[in-house]
């Protein structure tokens, strides 16, 4: 069988165990320690040598009806600026923010901490997500080496009301709604047991990280919400994703261009489009996809169930050493697909 593709792809479809010993890497950054450090966190036993910075103290009002995104920003800056071992706090209770921007680097010794145990609400409207593409995000984290967000929290997008906006599924170059989270350049991260409720856009975005670890969360979107990828990667390295209960109306996860080393296990999805790597092929100059790695993982009444879709183009760049092993499939339309000419109403699919 010839692909013609932008993306020459060397894929291994196992039901099998595979030896991914080699997807690790050694590094300063030292998961296990951070991930006791997130637990610990988000149950407030950490020792007194970390300084709390609670939303609270900065004029945060947990009412969830006075915009508190300046205090957010504030009590960020204080304890990203902090010389010593740092805590952000948001506590219990219904806090709402319009976009903001957790802007680095941070001058902490050890990672900075987030514990995020309360409810927070996005800003309904619109109207407040008025930039570029690159911009229209709810929480976006930006150049952050060392970070944990663990806790027990929601983060609600209210996308409710935008979902109708959504144009993507009738163009191609469609302006995307805010991702409930963006994570820009963060590096050496755990985001641990929180939960997403009802984004504008996706859920999370993780671009240009490495050494990133999402575990623990609970993403949720009715099935029909438009766009609503649950984690989206892209131009990222080292990124491991594990313990989630994703269901959404777009792709549970989904692996783009630049995506390296990456591994998805034990994750529970549904409703939802899948695991899908791409779309590939639809930008130039895009970077090669390697080293993916999805098992131990189910899927319950989703559209398809592991994917591949590469535009019809012709490039040098090239998606290989994919791996979906372990994989239960209960109610799943598409179990495998592989589309090769992605975006063409004649689409030749491989199932």
């Amino acid at each position: 069988m010839a692909f013609v593709t932008k993306a020459r792809i060397s894929l291994i479809l196992l039901l099998c165990l595979v030896d991914r010993n080699g997807c690790e890497r050694t590094g300063p950054f030292n998961p296990a320690e951070a991930l006791v450090k997130a637990k610990n966190a988000a149950a407030g036993k950490l020792g007194p040598d970390v300084k709390t910075f609670n939303v609270l103290d900065y004029g945060a009002k947990a009412n969830g009806k006075t915009d508190s995104s300046i205090n957010f920003i504030r009590t960020f800056k204080a304890a990203c600026n902090f010389r010593g071992n740092a805590m952000m706090v948001i506590p219990k209770g219904d806090f709402l923010i319009g976009p903001i921007i957790f802007q680095g680097p941070c001058f902490n010794p050890s990672s900075l901490i987030i514990q995020a145990n309360g409810i927070v609400k996005a800003q309904a409207d619109l109207s407040y997500f008025t930039g570029g593409a690159d911009d229209t995000d709810w929480i976006t984290f930006q150049s952050i080496n060392g970070l944990i967000l663990s806790g027990t929290g929601t983060f609600h997008g209210q996308g409710a009301k935008a979902w109708k906006y959504n144009d993507c599924a009738h163009k191609s170059h469609c302006v995307r709604l805010a991702a409930n989270f963006k994570f820009n350049k963060v590096n050496d991260a755990i985001i641990n047991g929180i939960n997403s409720i009802d984004p504008k856009g996706f859920h999370i975005m993780v671009t240009v990280c490495r050494n990133f670890r999402l575990l623990n969360l609970k993403l949720q979107a009715p099935g029909d919400s438009p766009n609503t990828d649950g984690i989206h990667i892209s131009k990222s390295t080292v990124v491991k994703i594990a313990h989630c209960v994703i269901g959404t109306g777009d792709d549970c996860v989904s692996m783009i261009h630049g995506s390296i080393d990456i591994s998805v296990n034990k994750v529970i999805c549904g409703p939802g489009h899948g695991f899908s790597v791409g779309s590939l092929g639809h930008y130039d100059d895009e970077a090669d996809v390697n080293k993916i790695v999805v098992t131990n993982s189910s899927l319950t009444d989703t559209t398809n169930g592991v994917r591949i879709k590469t535009y019809k183009t012709d490039s040098p760049s090239k998606a290989s050493s994919i791996f979906f092993t372990d994989m239960i499939m209960n109610r799943v339309k598409n179990p495998i697909i592989i589309d090769q000419e992605y975006g063409n109403r004649h689409s030749t699919q491989v199932t």
